[in-house]
């Protein structure tokens, strides 16, 4: 049995030397392959890896041109893997390398994805715990599949899930959606995330807005359907105005203003027309972008 552990590192060069010693001392007693994916660093990251690669014949550095991204580094990672179950985890430490012998134990009980699962955020602002908070209640509200809470990229997947993975055509990648849309066997292992014990987080607001938005636009067709339900609210709204109007113009013809009530009658009911036209385009649109993913139809979970 072979594990591949895939790290992917972006500017970590206070930690990255610390990042490979925990982790071949940790897996010392695992056939293991130990990949970095270096995604356009502008420091010594790379350096520092290749410097330590001689140390084991099996461990790689997958070097990028300039940085694509988190979700991408993670997907170069899974195509160059070999191992017949792949850790995905970050090079900060914040993950600790030592839960990954209790998903080896899960994964040996026949379970296909370990995912790691939060208990606490340690050092991470109450702006960032909420946010994540917020973010997982609502994509489990807007999506069809079940996304754990409180689950970041970190977790252990058998080597029929991987292949699944990386036969996925599509660009815009939330791995951690992409792993629970394909299926398989689950279960998740709890951990405390440790605060950063070198240099800095790699995802700002705007990196966590992006990511996001890749994870509700890309498993549901919610918000296109958002227009159709407003211009469904506001026709009614629109007749609403109507019949009030009328009966207003009938029972205190005195204090009716001329022109008033058919003006807005027409501005709230045309209005409401044209949002459900678009909405019913909208319908149209999600069925065209359901067929651009070209996800497959269906997977089979092929015994071993």
């Amino acid at each position: 049995m072979l594990l591949s552990v895939i790290i992917p590192v972006f500017n970590e060069e206070e930690i990255v030397a610390e990042t490979y010693r925990v982790l071949e001392e940790e897996l010392k007693e695992v056939a293991h392959e130990l990949i970095f994916v270096n995604d356009g660093s502008k420091d010594r990251t790379r350096e520092i890896v290749e410097s330590l690669l001689p140390g084991n014949p099996n461990n790689k550095i997958i070097n990028f041109s300039r940085n694509f991204g988190h979700q991408a580094a993670f997907s170069a990672g899974l195509d160059h893997s070999t191992g017949d179950a792949v850790v995905i985890i970050d090079g900060d430490l914040q993950d600790p390398p030592s839960l990954i012998h209790e998903m080896l134990k899960k994964w040996r009980e026949g379970y296909q994805v370990v995912y790691a699962q939060r208990n606490k955020r340690k050092g991470e602002t109450l702006f960032k715990r909420f946010t994540a908070f917020a973010f997982y209640r609502l994509i489990g509200k807007l999506t069809s599949i079940d996304i754990p809470p409180d689950t970041g990229d970190f977790r252990l997947m058998d080597r029929c899930v991987v292949n699944q993975l990386t036969n996925l055509p599509e660009r815009s990648r939330f791995l951690r959606g992409l792993v629970c849309w394909v299926g398989f066997k689950k279960i998740g292992v709890k951990y405390d995330r440790a605060e950063r014990t070198a240099g800095t987080s790699k995802y700002p607001l705007k990196k966590m807005v992006r990511l996001a938005l890749d994870g509700i636009t890309g498993f549901s067709s919610a918000p296109l359907k958002i227009s159709f339900y407003a211009g469904l609210f506001a026709t009614i709204v629109g007749l609403g105005v109507l019949i009030w109007s009328i009966l207003e113009k009938f029972l205190s013809p005195a204090t009716t203003v001329p022109g008033w009530a058919s003006l807005m009658t027409a501005i709230v009911f045309f209005g409401g027309v044209q949002l459900i036209s678009i909405g019913i385009m909208g319908e149209y649109i999600g069925r065209i972008y359901d067929e651009v993913k070209q996800r497959p139809l269906y997977i089979e979970d092929k015994k071993k």
